[in-house]
């Protein structure tokens, strides 16, 4: 079992990376929150499990163990794999899902593309008393994401996904500018996630 993996980042895309361990670059699957804080050519440490099925291994890492620990409790829930799982991390943190879940609040899970009410019912009901709040507070967690907050990380992941930094700064302003809102209460993963399904719907990524 590969529980952590340590190296210089040799990609970085918008749903996995590739960390160069011992010379072998390995390929991880991660949310937009643990690959915003990787950068090409810089040393990295991440906390992985691996999954393993009938045609495949695949290797999903994450930026503590915290977040680790939850994506392997949801896996628990009848009907939650690892994609799911990983959703589940992409739009809400970990700590936001251990509250739902203590709360019983499956209207926030049915924020996550792909389950529905019947689904975040089910993971309240299975996962109640297997996560519970930790009481951590983490700014990025926890805070509205101001100027200060935001747009640094931000740019560090747009320009570690290849833009250059003329570029991201110019995506960013005009990304606040028709997002004010979420801009103003929102957290920094939530605007990053955001912010690449915009870039997404454009026919051609700058900075390529």
């Amino acid at each position: 079992m590969i529980s952590s993996l340590a190296g210089v980042v040799q990609h970085v895309g918008l749903n996995s990376a590739v960390i160069e361990v011992g010379g072998f670059g390995m390929l991880v699957q991660a949310t937009p929150q643990t690959l915003s804080g990787l950068h090409v050519g810089q040393q990295a440490t991440l906390y992985t499990t691996m999954v393993v099925r009938e045609e495949s291994m695949t290797l999903f890492a994450f930026a503590d163990t915290g977040a680790r620990e939850v994506f392997e409790t949801l896996q628990s829930v009848s009907g939650i794999g690892p994609r799911i799982a990983l959703a589940v991390l992409a739009v809400l943190t970990p700590e936001e899902v251990r509250v739902a879940i203590a709360q019983g609040d499956a209207k926030t899970l049915t924020k996550v593309p792909g389950i529905g009410t019947k689904g975040a019912q089910r993971m309240v009901l299975e996962l109640a008393g297997k996560l519970a709040p930790t009481g951590e507070t983490a700014d990025a967690q926890v805070a509205a994401a101001d100027e200060s907050s935001w747009k640094a990380p931000v740019l560090d992941a747009l320009t570690g996904l290849g833009w250059n930094e003329k570029d991201a700064t110019r995506a960013m302003d005009a990304f606040e500018t028709d997002n004010s809102e979420l801009v103003a209460t929102g957290t920094m993963p939530q605007i990053l996630r955001a912010l690449l399904a915009d870039l997404g719907r454009r026919p051609q990524r700058a900075g390529r």
